[in-house]
């Protein structure tokens, strides 16, 4: 496939509206492939790990096209700017709950423990009336091939998948 700019209007919202777009950046470590995931923060996923796992990913604003969406969600959600925007389409998939995502891959590197992530508020302890503050991303991590297939969600892990495909890594 021919890689895409952010500049790319892609297709509209999927069933309800329910849309996201993300980023899988993408690296070689001693000849290697590996994948940057990200693991949802706050109290109700800090706990869960196998399946759990994302692409660094998030809806698009009103009239926002969705690879510059999933540019500046990707920036968001790890406090570090892409080092392109050339991106490489990945296609979509549909989430359990019926959201649509879209994903583009990008090759580069991150350093995982300076990742920072923006901030969700919500009721916590539940029935306290008192907001806290939690990281939409508590943390990312690399992981090869294999690996990200057990910890991404289910639906995602065919990025991962086409992402192989279009590197003639499979």
């Amino acid at each position: 496939m021919r890689p895409v700019t952010t500049r790319t209007t892609e297709a509209g919202p999927g069933a309800g509206g329910r849309v996201s777009a993300g980023i899988l950046l993408y690296r070689r470590r001693a000849g290697r492939l590996e994948v940057l995931l990200a693991h949802p923060g706050g109290p109700f996923h800090e706990k869960r790990d196998l399946g759990n796992w994302s692409i660094p990913k998030g809806e698009p604003g009103p009239g926002e096209e969705l690879a510059a969406a999933a540019v500046r969600e990707f920036e968001e959600e790890t406090g570090t700017p892409l080092p392109s925007d050339t991106l490489l389409p990945l296609g979509t998939t549909r989430q359990k709950g019926g959201k649509l995502v879209w994903a583009w891959a990008l090759e580069g590197d991150l350093d995982e423990t300076g990742a920072r992530s923006n901030t969700f508020q919500v009721e916590w302890p539940p029935g306290s009336g008192q907001l806290a503050s939690f990281p939409e991303i508590d943390r990312v991590a690399w992981f090869e091939p294999g690996e990200a297939r057990r910890r991404i969600k289910e639906a995602q892990a065919v990025f991962v998948d086409r992402l192989e495909t279009q590197l003639g890594e499979s």
